[in-house]
């Protein structure tokens, strides 16, 4: 009850007493040293309030960063995976270029062994010409 001592002593109407209660005068109660670790307080609440600041900061940086290598692995991977497909390219084409080589050479011993075979066939009468034009219609 040394509340309502201690508020009487403040000049108010007594209509105004009535409405006011203790919670609405409790700020007046308060000494230099309450608002001092009040000050403090604050103060640590800043505090409190940077160190979640700083820390969403660092997580985002650390973000930024995973999403950085994260974007870097992709690159590394495209590049691999276009250096596999331009090798593979180059042994398809390679093997084919071989392949054709191979026929051609086997198309050119066929001709000329059928050349050879149509010359002793005919004879010496039958020129060049004649073989080329039997060649052709085959």
């Amino acid at each position: 009850m040394a509340h309502v001592k201690w508020f009487q002593g403040i000049p108010m109407s007594k209509s105004l007493r009535g409405l006011c209660k203790e919670e609405d005068y409790a700020f007046l109660g308060t000494s230099k040293k309450s608002a001092e670790e009040t000050a403090e307080g604050t103060g640590a609440l800043r505090d409190d309030r940077r160190d979640p600041k700083e820390e969403r900061v660092r997580r985002r940086l650390e973000r930024a960063e995973l999403e950085k290598e994260r974007l870097r692995e992709i690159e590394e991977s495209k590049k691999e995976k276009e250096q596999q497909w331009q090798t593979h390219v180059a042994e398809l084409t390679s093997s084919q270029e071989k392949t054709l080589t191979d026929r051609l050479a086997r198309l050119r011993r066929f001709r000329e062994f059928q050349r050879k075979v149509l010359v002793e066939e005919s004879g010496t009468e039958v020129g060049a010409t004649t073989v080329n034009q039997l060649l052709t219609r085959m």
